[in-house]
């Protein structure tokens, strides 16, 4: 008797889609309304066809949930909404024109998972936005408001790294945030000598 043939790794439905598989069947049914037999099926059928065709790289070797790191990161951030807002408003209502300065910041991890989700983290918190991602180099262009003085604009590039830093603490995996540390440690070493 023969084995089984086995089907080309691209043709077989992997377990990391079935997420994914669930996830369009629920944007399904909440674009129809109504969960009816009829639109369950069809969703997973659109789910499912949606998913053999365009297959996506699987998220989980490019992400790993921190619960501890998830927490820091979503308390931080709220802080960060609220201080932002703050100096956004001071900015605004200040008697002369806040300067703005268009900023370069090469990120530490330059995987594409970490530099999106740092990107649409950075342009989340009032007062920047990020005009350009180069993935090559990994860098972040960054528009800021208040970026007249020097001090002004070395605080926006430590946020956005402060920030790459509790994104990769949160969700990055064990590379990641042994670059992170790397990183660290260099900077501690490079500040001593200074």
């Amino acid at each position: 008797m023969t084995s089984p043939q086995r089907l080309p790794e691209a043709s077989r439905l992997r377990a990391t889609q079935w997420p994914m598989v669930l996830g369009l069947t629920l944007l399904w049914m909440l674009l129809w309304g109504t969960p009816t037999p009829a639109n369950i099926v069809t969703g997973v059928l659109v789910a499912l066809f949606v998913v053999l065709v365009f297959p996506l790289p699987p998220i989980e070797k490019q992400a790993r949930p921190h619960p501890l790191g998830i927490v820091r990161f979503t308390a931080r951030f709220a802080l960060d909404l609220v201080v932002s807002s703050w100096r956004v408003n001071r900015y605004l209502l200040a008697p002369s024109r806040p300067r703005c300065a268009v900023l370069g910041v090469t990120m530490r991890c330059p995987g594409d998972l970490m530099l999106t989700v740092t990107a649409v983290c950075v342009t989340a918190v009032p007062g920047s936005t990020v005009l350009e991602v180069d993935r090559r180099s990994g860098t972040l262009y960054l528009h800021v408001m208040g970026g007249e003085l020097e001090e002004e604009r070395d605080r926006a590039r430590r946020d956005a790294l402060r920030l790459e830093t509790r994104v990769v603490r949160a969700f990055g995996t064990r590379a990641d945030i042994d670059a992170i540390r790397a990183s660290e440690s260099a900077q501690e070493l490079f500040g001593r000598w200074r």
